[in-house]
């Protein structure tokens, strides 16, 4: 039974990467913070999954700023792989913590790098890489795209990125980047532009909600699904060697774009609802994000099977369950489809 250790496991990331590796038979081990109050919403459904899962799946506290602890969990645990998807991810809320972004995204990784080589374990390392790292470079965006990062997070990810490279250069360790353009959910954190709009469409829909309030509706991004992302994960850490991968869809939208396609699918007029507060304003935009992901495609077969369109309808319909609402259906027929039926939990 091969192990995995997932830092950041209780994020929509690491939730959906738990469940596919489970299905694959893996010994999950998750990295969680101590706090007063639990944050385990998203992976809650695993003790009563079925499966032994509970069995396979072992949380261990721990923190990113603590490289004595990192050290003496991957002594003791001694995974065959580990999936670095801890951070502090929020762009907009980077500029207003940069410092602790900065140690947590940036130094974060390099303490479990270093936790790897002083602890002389065997273990195949991926880094969770962002397209926000290319900042002011024209899309559509590759390889070997230059880095202009537009953001304190996109800085420390940087910094992380060609430590992930050095580290395998200099010591011979497997490391992979995944640089992972905008990946969203059901499960997406409710502060996320996506996830906001969706869920106060439901509210809208619900009479509990009138107005949105939103930033720049102008940026386009390159949106896909999250699941699709952690397969990609797993299968980085499956070839023969590590390398960095761009993973996306290839396909450029807008924030109001976004906007257009959740009201329309439910028949309502977005302009209606929306105010745009400055306050959602980022000090340093970055404008245009737009993946090249052929090189993943010809390493390990990487195609996007979920579209925008669709995406936007599963999250629409799963925001608007948990409202309490009859969603009008597509999108589980759209994941029942397309093979994601190693999903156990909620959306």
């Amino acid at each position: 039974m091969k192990k995995a250790l997932v830092t950041g496991i209780t994020g929509q990331d690491g939730s959906y990467l738990a469940e596919l590796l489970l299905s694959k038979g893996y010994e999950v081990h998750g990295l969680v913070r101590r706090s007063s109050s639990l944050n385990r919403e998203r992976i809650d459904h695993i003790h009563t999954a079925g499966d032994n899962f509970e069995k396979q799946f072992i949380l261990h506290y721990g923190d990113l700023s603590d490289s004595g602890r990192l050290t003496n969990l991957l002594h003791n645990i001694k995974p065959d792989e580990l999936y670095h998807l801890g951070a502090q991810s929020h762009v907009r809320v980077s500029f207003d913590i940069p410092e602790y972004t900065s140690d947590v995204v940036g130094v974060g990784t390099l303490r479990l790098l270093e936790a790897i080589r002083n602890s002389g374990i065997q273990c195949r390392f991926y880094q969770a890489s962002s397209s926000e790292m290319y900042g002011a470079s024209p899309a559509p965006q590759d390889e070997s795209t230059l880095l202009l990062p537009q953001s304190p997070y996109a800085v420390a990810k940087v910094m992380a990125y060609h430590n992930t490279n050095n580290y395998r250069e200099a010591y011979g360790i497997f490391t992979s980047n995944g640089i992972l353009f905008n990946h969203e959910s059901p499960r997406r954190g409710e502060n996320f532009v996506t996830r906001k709009i969706t869920i106060s469409l439901a509210n809208i829909l619900a009479g509990k909600q009138k107005v949105i309030r939103l930033g720049n509706l102008a940026a386009k991004r390159d949106w896909g699904f999250a699941p699709e992302y952690v397969e990609a994960m797993w299968m980085m850490l499956q070839l023969d060697k590590g390398d960095s991968f761009v993973i996306g869809t290839g396909e450029m939208h807008s924030v109001e774009d976004f906007l257009r396609e959740a009201f329309n699918y439910v028949d309502l007029t977005y302009e209606k609802h929306v105010k745009i507060d400055p306050r959602y304003m980022r000090p340093l935009e970055v404008d245009t994000l737009c993946a090249d992901y052929s090189m993943a495609k010809k390493a390990f077969g990487f195609e996007p099977r979920i579209k925008f369109s669709q995406l936007v309808r599963i999250m629409v319909d799963a925001d608007m369950e948990r409202a309490g609402l009859m969603p009008i259906g597509e999108g589980k027929e759209i994941l029942k489809k397309e093979g994601f039926d190693w999903i156990k939990g909620t959306l």
